[in-house]
């Protein structure tokens, strides 16, 4: 069951997700548009099968109970194994701060603080918008509004190579070095105040607010032949459309297992959070499934023993300029599909159990498999694999597409993995 996704699609994906929670509303679009109904988690949940979806703060969980493969309705098999495509929402940046409004040499700044791993020379003298969210008192309550500012409001200058101590760099101090520039004088201006206006909303009633950067450059397919991807966030926005891709096309093709996306926020600082992968969100939905089935706490057991989880995340290209840096017989590249991670120190979650799940699906959507190892003397980053295992005891692997350029503000992947990752996801959805 081929997915419909394509590089252009991911292209579009990107340039209207600039936050998380941009990734869920586009998301959520993209599945009512195939017949998914929004829940409420502190609402009861309808009993009849169906397509539905949820979404905590920057954080969504969707999933079909249409059918088991058998012609009957899946709420007749309780116990039926779910098949999980996880994936994290958030991006590494650089984040507005509570007190953001600042002064120097005759500029008016906006402090920043960089979030996760972001790679921070990536981000200087780059023309840059504002996007997130803003919490509002409307009344007694507070109601949510999303911020997006494709404008090039703020900038965050490079040091003049002729004041560089050795005209070969600087090193930035992630308190000093990344505040932006979004105007000249000495007279205060709000930023607060200025994105509320720009949104509507009356400055005095906002209550708080999660604002991050984003580059303003768009996404593009590039290359001599068009066979490569530009692209921000594509760690992980490449694995948050690739999994809707797949789901919408598991949908349409129903068997024997229940299939679930869950796209989580905050794996770039931990997942510690009531919407990361350390938070109850995919335990809960998934119990919660099971009960609407008529099932009990038995036959959530029993489903979880028999469920599996893929958990995407972008994985490191061989890097041309530096193929030191890289597992020698492990070489990956771009165009040649899916990625399959491995650690044997678990910072990936795959064990051959996992690994060979993947490989079947891959192998059934007829798309090549490729295998992933890094270097055993240099610190290997993780995912929400291991979180997710441990968390839910599901049996996990880890898997991606190939990228470079990680963390920075602009990453390049291969267009035709793009396809080929959401067809295997798609695969692993629904197996035959």
């Amino acid at each position: 069951m081929p997915s419909n996704a394509s590089a252009t699609g991911l292209c579009t994906f990107v340039d209207v997700s600039p936050s998380p929670f941009h990734v869920c509303n586009t998301v959520s679009v993209q599945l009512e548009d195939a017949g998914f109904v929004r829940l409420d988690e502190i609402d009861a949940w309808p009993t009849e099968p169906g397509r539905y979806y949820l979404v905590r703060g920057g954080s969504l969980v969707a999933w079909s109970t249409e059918h088991d493969g058998s012609g009957r309705s899946a709420g007749s098999t309780p116990a039926g194994p779910f098949r999980i495509v996880g994936g994290h929402t958030d991006s590494p940046n650089l984040r507005v701060k509570q007190h953001p409004d600042l002064q120097s040499a005759g500029w008016q700044m906006v402090g920043l603080e960089p979030y996760g791993g972001a790679w921070l020379n990536s981000w200087l003298d780059r023309d840059l918008g504002i996007s997130g969210r803003l919490s509002v008192r409307d009344g007694n309550t507070v109601r949510e509004v999303l911020v997006k500012v494709d404008e090039p409001i703020l900038r965050v200058p490079q040091l003049a190579i002729h004041l560089s101590e050795d005209r070969k760099g600087v090193t930035l101090d992630p308190q000093r070095h990344v505040n932006a520039i979004w105007g000249v004088g000495n007279s205060p201006q709000s930023f607060i105040a200025y994105v509320a206006e720009r949104e509507g909303v009356d400055p005095h009633s906002v209550l708080g607010w999660e604002l991050m950067t984003h580059d303003l450059a768009p996404s593009a397919v590039v290359g001599v032949e068009s066979e490569l991807v530009s692209a921000p966030r594509l760690d992980n926005q490449g694995t948050c459309y690739a999994g809707t891709q797949a789901l919408l096309a598991a949908v349409d093709n129903p068997t024997a297992v229940t299939p679930v996306l869950a796209l989580f926020d905050h794996e770039e600082v931990g997942s510690m959070s009531d919407r990361g992968a350390f938070s109850d969100l995919l335990n809960t939905v998934l119990e919660r499934i099971v009960l609407g089935r008529g099932g009990g706490r038995e036959e959530f057991l029993r489903t979880m023993a028999g469920s599996v989880c893929a958990s995407g995340d972008m994985a490191h290209a061989t890097h041309p300029n530096y193929p030191d840096r890289h597992e020698p017989a492990h070489r990956i590249e771009l165009g040649k599909g899916p990625v399959l991670k491995v650690n044997q120190n678990l910072r990936y979650a795959t064990d051959s159990a996992g690994a060979g799940a993947f490989a079947l699906a891959c192998d059934q959507a007829g798309v090549p498999l490729q295998r992933y190892v890094h270097r055993a003397d240099l610190p290997c980053g993780s995912t929400i694999g291991p979180i997710t295992a441990s968390r839910t005891g599901l049996s996990t692997v880890d898997v991606g597409a190939a990228q470079l350029a990680m963390h920075s503000s602009r990453e390049l992947m291969g267009a035709a993995d793009v396809k080929s990752y959401a067809d295997a996801l798609a695969a692993f959805l629904a197996p035959a």
